[in-house]
């Protein structure tokens, strides 16, 4: 299950009493991580997994998004196309309201 108090508790701290900063910080994360489990789920090769892995890993890190932190994690122990992966991260941003 989608876990955000510490993702939510770091963007409302980034964007003080801004809704609209709020509102852009969740529009970036969203639409960055989409584009990164784009291209991991289209990724074949060791390399481009691997960038998209981390890249992913990254994000969640940046914004203390726990559970994509994990996930990020089981990505960067799954072979490139692991299809389990892919869709356990698709099932988040669809969670989470990002998909």
């Amino acid at each position: 299950m989608y876990e955000n108090s510490s993702f939510e508790a770091t963007l409302a701290a980034a964007a003080e009493e801004d809704a609209g900063l709020l509102g852009e910080l969740k529009g970036a994360f969203g639409q960055s991580l989409r584009y990164q489990v784009d291209l991991l789920s289209r990724a074949r090769c060791d390399g481009n997994w691997l960038v998209a892995a981390q890249r992913i890993r990254g994000l969640a890190a940046s914004f203390h998004a726990t559970e994509l932190l994990h996930l990020a994690d089981t990505a960067l122990q799954s072979a490139p196309g692991d299809p389990v992966i892919i869709r356990e991260l698709q099932d988040f941003l669809a969670q989470s309201g990002f998909a």
